[in-house]
């Protein structure tokens, strides 16, 4: 369907870590209450262990979220909030389909680096120089410069791809890296695997959008969202089925750390944040210098 002919706003739904409280809205009916009539179109991620696509560390835009967006796909999606920045500031400089930081997040869950059990690596610094293996310009790659950050210098802190979460964590496990970011179910398999943890933090993720979608229409998603922030923060047991399943079966309901789990609903995007965290993205080379408050964010749905 291409995006003249279409006539629902079309929604990421990826990694349930990014999309609990999409998907829960959805469930629960709190799009339609809002009015909303959505299609909800479903991309690989590499928290699921049936993804069979591969990243590289050059090319964000090849991706297949990327990729369906920029074909006109898809209107909206959420992922960590640098690789959200990122994709908005490079799409404006490389003349692809533009997308705004419309929002941030409503999911805070959390990452972890993560060693094997008989590991000689106790603490975050005796990494130094050792890989970690990420997803390349994600959430994982981001989240685990930021949790390094306060010991190593940028030089030594070291990634790798090898793959989806259970690939980087089989490669954890058979000693063929020193550690690993991931983000739940999989942290929660680490640690049924007895792997061990060596330092975690909540990742905050953004929402962007097209300049087609409106701002009444982004403000009845948010406000659906928040209303699945509400049941999740309250009990999200019911809802963990999504995460789980991501793991093929080698986690059960009843072994998911939910504890780790954050959510709240959807926040305006402001300068302050922007200038900080697109500051911190450039000065990792992350991303490219240039780009400003005003071509990145819009807050259409709060206006």
């Amino acid at each position: 369907m291409t995006p003249e002919t279409r006539t629902k706003p079309q929604v990421a739904i990826m990694n349930a870590v990014h999309d609990l409280p999409v998907l829960v809205a959805r469930d629960k009916g709190f799009f339609r209450d809002e009015g909303l009539d959505l299609e909800f179109v479903t991309t690989p991620g590499m928290a699921q262990v049936t993804t069979s696509h591969t990243v590289k560390f050059d090319s964000v835009f090849d991706r297949p979220l990327d990729s369906v967006y920029n074909e006109g796909g898809i209107d909206c999606y959420r992922m960590c909030e640098w690789g959200i920045m990122k994709r908005a500031v490079e799409a404006n400089a490389q003349g692809l389909r533009g997308r705004k930081i419309v929002a941030l997040g409503a999911s805070m869950s959390k990452f972890a680096i993560v060693v094997s059990r008989d590991s000689t690596i106790y603490e975050p610094e005796m990494l130094k120089d050792k890989p970690i293996a990420v997803t390349p310009n994600n959430g994982s790659e981001f989240t685990t410069l930021k949790m390094m950050e306060g010991f190593l210098t940028p030089e030594h802190v070291k990634r790798t791809n090898v793959g989806s979460m259970l690939k980087r964590l089989e490669a954890v496990r058979d000693g063929k890296v020193a550690a690993a970011s991931l983000v739940e179910p999989w942290i929660s398999v680490a640690q049924k695997w007895g792997l061990r943890l060596l330092v975690e933090s909540h990742s905050t993720r953004s929402e962007a959008a097209g300049d087609d979608l409106d701002g009444p229409t982004l403000a009845k998603m948010f406000r659906a969202q928040a209303r699945a922030v509400q049941l999740l923060e309250k009990d999200p047991t019911p809802f963990v089925h999504y995460l789980v399943r991501e793991t093929g079966g080698l986690l059960e309901p009843h072994e998911l750390q939910t504890w780790r789990l954050l959510h709240a609903a959807p926040q305006p995007y402001t300068r302050e944040r922007f200038e900080d965290t697109y500051s911190w993205t450039v000065k990792w080379n992350m991303t490219v210098p240039g780009a400003t408050y005003e071509n990145t964010v819009d807050n259409r749905a709060w206006e």
